[in-house]
């Protein structure tokens, strides 16, 4: 299927601005804040085991639109003819993806998290997420769970309020799933709610107790003192840094003289620059290495 079939078959629209509640005019970081939204639902590391395979498919078409409307060339040619071209079939493999969000998004701290959530909740975002969530759900209080973050059972009376407020404007219609919910499926809600957030708490103290047990043993081997810790990591990666120049000197000890291998961007392929070609017959000289701005230059005395 193509990249739109699929947007239309998980999404239930070809239209990608409306998917992403975007103007055609959206810049660039709208796009981003767009796709970061979206693409935190479904990514596949944060959903349960049940919705993985499906949460991959949706998360690989959310990542190709993505890449579609950040290209000049490919975003004109979805506007023009409402064409997105499925030829690179590299793009469907998903670490691909993966990795293109991991460089895009940076790592987001449990600080970063809870002030985002404190500033999210009771905002006019939240409000229209919550609006959005009960009509693509059509009241579904599961299906808003999942869609509305950070929305908890202890959030459905508050939630119920609004939503009951919204249907008596005529903003919203009556779905009796949601103002008449089921008790016995309203309970099955709240006891996996419960279990996962004990499963949850569990984990955190397990990281939480491997983390002080490392710093433990750090503090220890330093002889208690904390500066003298600080010290030994710092110490280490630096020593990792070392060891890694060393096996790079060593990689590359066979190359010309006339050489200069480039390694200021480490993790990308090293460069070469050739200099000018030397005379043919020159008397041996003793080689000399050293690291300068990055660059391990090889010269002679």
């Amino acid at each position: 299927m193509s990249t739109l079939e699929l947007c239309e078959k998980y999404f239930g629209t070809r239209d990608v601005y409306k998917l992403m509640s975007l103007k055609k005019s959206a810049s660039e970081k709208e796009v981003k804040k767009a796709y970061h939204k979206l693409s935190l639902l479904v990514h596949p590391d944060r959903v349960p085991d049940e919705q993985k395979e499906e949460s991959t498919e949706k998360f690989k078409v959310l990542s190709k639109l993505y890449q579609v409307l950040t290209d000049t060339q490919k975003r004109a040619l979805y506007d023009e003819q409402g064409i997105i071209d499925d030829d690179d079939d590299a793009e469907s493999k998903l670490s691909s993806w993966l990795d293109l969000w991991s460089k895009i998004f940076k790592p987001i701290t449990e600080e970063e998290i809870n002030t985002y959530e404190k500033e999210y909740i009771g905002s006019e975002l939240e409000c229209s997420d919550i609006k959005k969530a009960y009509l693509g759900g059509k009241g579904c209080i599961n299906y808003m769970m999942n869609h509305v973050p950070f929305m908890k059972v202890e959030d459905e009376p508050r939630i119920q309020k609004l939503v009951q407020g919204w249907i008596a404007a005529g903003e919203v219609p009556e779905h009796k799933i949601f103002t008449e919910e089921p008790a016995a499926k309203r309970k099955k809600r709240h006891q996996k709610y419960a279990r996962e957030s004990k499963e949850a708490k569990v984990i955190k103290e397990r990281i939480d107790r491997r983390k002080k047990e490392k710093d433990e043993q750090d503090l220890e081997a330093s002889g208690g003192d904390l500066q003298q810790m600080i010290l030994a990591r710092r110490n280490k990666r630096e020593s990792n840094f070392t060891s890694m120049m060393d096996r790079l000197m060593e990689k590359y000890a066979g190359v010309d003289d006339d050489d200069e291998v480039d390694f200021s961007a480490l993790g990308k392929n090293c460069k070469k620059k050739k200099s000018a070609k030397k005379p043919a017959h020159k008397s041996p000289a003793k080689k000399l290495h050293g690291v300068k701005n990055g660059r391990v230059e090889k010269g002679k005395n």
